[in-house]
């Protein structure tokens, strides 16, 4: 059984029940409480502050505990099983999946998880598997994809000039098709290029026939990203108009959304060699994965928006959505 201690504070009248005005005993009991368990000064730093003994100090904290002025109890958290149905329910989802995984590298930790999403999904030779980018597919593809033989994977959108490792879309169509032992597609062509170059590329036969296979996509593993407003190291890419995005809470391939799941949109999203919206709801097994809980928002968002329909995180992560959501 996971458990986890909540502390609540009670104000109080400072005047006790006799109708003494404040410097009463039950005064001194909630000034005490204050400073302990809101302020987390230790005892003998209070006792040095109101010249008092520690061993007064002790008596008072458990006075004010006796006497409902802190409350303190263990409640229990539901398991993964049980907020995996929380999510479905709350967000929309054909399915989530929940992991207890070790804080370090828990997204490397989901890579079982993803998985079984694909096993599931009924893909058989000639499926096609769209990949996205971003830091969570590329620890979810390091770490290793069961076999499948016979599908076919594809970039979810175009790449990008940088050398960063998780911006390496072509790559990671590359290694998951030798990990599942299918054949990889790749798209050589920018994720955002100028309306007149998109053209360009797009009449391209070789790059045509590449995105012709997001119409026939039967699966996508994605990430879930955090908006662009405040620069930050990793945001490489990153344009001027997707920093004034402050209504967006997330991103599912640079498609923007609000906490509603409205999308938000920015100069730039006509230019895109990506996924479109209306792709991403088309595909029947949209694996969204992220974990962390300042991506709350972000997931939720994503979801309502439906971009993914299939959520795979950890349970810190997903008890942070629910929490959100409630």
């Amino acid at each position: 059984m996971i458990r986890r201690a909540a502390i609540y504070f009670t104000e109080v009248d400072l005047s006790d029940s006799t109708g003494q005005e404040p410097g009463s005993s039950r005064a001194l009991l909630h000034t005490v409480a204050k400073l302990y368990y809101l302020s987390n000064i230790p005892q003998n730093e209070i006792s040095r502050q109101l010249g008092l003994s520690t061993a007064t100090i002790s008596r008072l904290l458990k006075r004010a505990r006796e006497d409902g002025i802190v409350r303190i109890e263990v409640r229990d958290l539901v398991g993964p099983e049980e907020l995996a149905r929380d999510l479905e329910q709350k967000l929309g989802l054909k399915r989530a999946v929940v992991a207890d995984v070790p804080e370090t590298n828990a997204v490397t930790s989901l890579a079982g998880a993803v998985s079984g999403c694909l096993s599931d999904a009924g893909l058989h030779p000639g499926s096609v598997v769209a990949i996205g980018w971003g830091r969570a597919v590329r620890d979810i593809i390091q770490a290793g994809l069961e076999r499948i033989p016979g599908v076919v994977t594809v970039p979810a959108n175009g790449g990008m000039q940088e050398t960063a490792a998780h911006f390496q879309i072509n790559e990671f169509v590359r290694l998951a098709a030798e990990q599942m032992g299918g054949t990889p597609r790749f798209l050589h062509a920018p994720y955002l290029p100028s309306a007149t170059l998109r053209e360009a590329f797009l009449s391209d036969p070789g790059i045509r026939e590449t995105i012709a296979l997001w119409d026939i996509a039967e699966a996508a593993i994605v990430g879930i990203g955090l908006p662009h407003v405040s620069p930050a190291a990793g945001q490489l890419g990153v344009t001027p108009d997707e920093r004034q995005l402050t209504s967006a809470v997330g991103d599912v391939i640079r498609h923007y959304f609000d906490i509603r799941g409205q999308l938000v949109s920015w100069n730039g999203a006509d230019r895109l060699i990506a996924l479109s919206v209306q792709q991403l709801r088309e595909i029947p097994s949209v694996i969204g994965v992220a974990v962390s809980t300042a991506k709350a928002a972000a997931i939720i968002g994503a979801a309502r928006s439906r971009l993914i329909n299939i959520l795979v995180t950890d349970v810190r992560t997903a008890q942070a959505v629910v929490d959100l959501c409630d």
